[in-house]
């Protein structure tokens, strides 16, 4: 936790704000100070951020007339642009609903939220122990034992979704974290954003939501789905935290839509020769392709694999690390997605609606994509868009230039395009003359 001595907050704030057509909340932004980039997708960005607990401790030789103390806590903020949920705001709403409702130990913790004229931001509790399967490559050893209670801490989390009506929809990998450092830490379920609260126990969802790999036959098929599909998801990752390789591995939709339909998971000798038969069941029960044969989060909770008593001590760690050296070789691909949905972000970006003028999306996208992805220095800021075009006697704003730019080169791509079209018509319509004439003077 850091402590800082901030000023008391000013009423010309509020005035400034208003001028400037700003919602009351927007005033909690100035209590954040915003760190490196996290991640970014389709409606908006993530990033870290300092932001104050609420404690007021005393301090000696600090006037709390003027000034008062607060301890500040690393936060993540998703940072939403409103342009890109119009006419789709209840889904901000749901989420923020449900971040609010959820408190359970292996779920991330809902912060704070507030909003801007053109965003939402929703803060929630920072994790900053490391996704799963990076945090098991720095161990010396992961048994099929610690697999297991490691799968019991997101099924906790699971079971308590379901019990409370709400479908994560997007159990991967990436969205499973640890809380600190700490070899002891807790494991969280982070990342709601495309959960959804049921209306009833028995409502079916029919929109297509979850990630290539993970998302259950149901989900692909737009059969309609509830909860089963969590479960789906959870076999695929227990199956992959056993073995190092996922039970599905078609590269394209409809191949892997067949492979899920099927559901033929083998376990191949020569990785799971010394995993106990109590897992193969567990993901066995799990990895149905009837939605209503799957076990719920309560069945497969009472499974005996999840007491570790049956689990073996075979080190699964060699498999993990071929499993993650395989995944780094993708990181590259996914640096210049991210990147790209970044810059995509950037151009979106009203930089005018800032106050005094910060935009929230970083400059340089694929610095800032490289270091979401690579887990860099957490303390290390990144150039805002109007922060880099702030040099001495530079007005204009870097997003501005770089729309400029971009358009620019749009453009000149385009004319560059049509004179090429240009010269193949007549390259074309040469050939075909020549071909005429010879044919003519055959």
């Amino acid at each position: 936790m850091l402590i800082h001595a901030v000023a008391s907050a000013h009423p010309v704030s509020n005035m400034l704000n208003k001028l400037h057509g700003q919602p009351e909340s927007y005033d909690k932004k100035s209590r954040y100070r915003f760190g490196r980039t996290l991640g970014a997708g389709t409606y908006g960005i993530v990033r870290e951020a300092d932001g104050p607990t609420g404690k007021v401790p005393r301090v000696p030789g600090v006037s709390h007339e003027k000034n008062h103390v607060l301890i500040f806590q690393q936060v993540a903020v998703k940072i939403i642009l409103k342009k890109n949920v119009k006419g789709n705001e209840q889904m901000v709403y749901d989420e923020l609903e449900m971040l609010q409702r959820m408190k359970h130990p292996h779920i991330v913790k809902f912060v704070d939220w507030f909003e801007s004229r053109d965003k939402y931001y929703i803060v929630t509790q920072l994790a900053t122990g490391g996704e799963l399967f990076d945090r098991i490559c720095e161990q010396g050893r992961f048994t099929e034992k610690d697999a297991s209670q490691t799968i019991r801490q997101v099924l906790e989390a699971v079971d308590y979704l379901h019990d409370n009506n709400v479908v994560h929809r997007d159990l991967k990998p990436e969205n499973l974290l640890y809380l600190t450092g700490d070899p002891h830490s807790d494991l969280v379920l982070a990342d709601f954003g495309i959960a959804k609260m049921l209306d009833s126990k028995d409502e079916v969802l029919t929109t297509m939501a979850g990630s290539f790999g993970y998302a259950a036959p149901e989900v692909m098929l737009k059969k309609g789905h509830g909860k089963p599909v969590d479960m789906w998801s959870l076999g695929v990752i227990t199956y992959t935290l056993l073995c190092g390789y996922s039970p599905f591995r078609s590269e394209n939709l409809q191949d892997l839509i067949d492979e899920c339909s099927n559901a033929r998971v083998i376990f191949h000798e020569r990785y799971w020769k010394d995993v106990s038969d109590d897992a193969k069941d567990f993901i066995g029960d799990l990895l149905q392709p009837i939605a209503d044969e799957r076990s719920t989060s309560k069945q497969a909770l009472s499974h005996s694999w999840l007491s570790g008593k049956n689990a073996t001590d075979h080190n699964l760690l060699p498999e993990i690390k071929a499993y993650m050296a395989k995944a780094r070789l993708r990181r590259g691909i996914e640096i210049v997605k991210l990147a790209n949905r970044i810059e995509a972000l950037k151009m979106q970006e009203d930089e005018a609606e800032e106050v005094p003028g910060q935009a929230d999306v970083p400059a340089d996208a694929k610095a800032a994509a490289g270091d979401a992805l690579s887990g860099a220095d957490a303390g290390k800021g990144l150039e805002t868009s109007s922060e880099a075009g702030s040099a001495a006697g530079g007005k204009k704003s870097l997003s501005n230039i770089a729309k400029g730019a971009i358009f620019r080169e749009v453009v000149l791509a385009k004319v560059r395009e049509a004179k090429e079209q240009e010269q193949q018509l007549a390259v074309e319509k040469e050939a075909q003359d020549k071909a005429k004439r010879n044919s003519f003077q055959g």
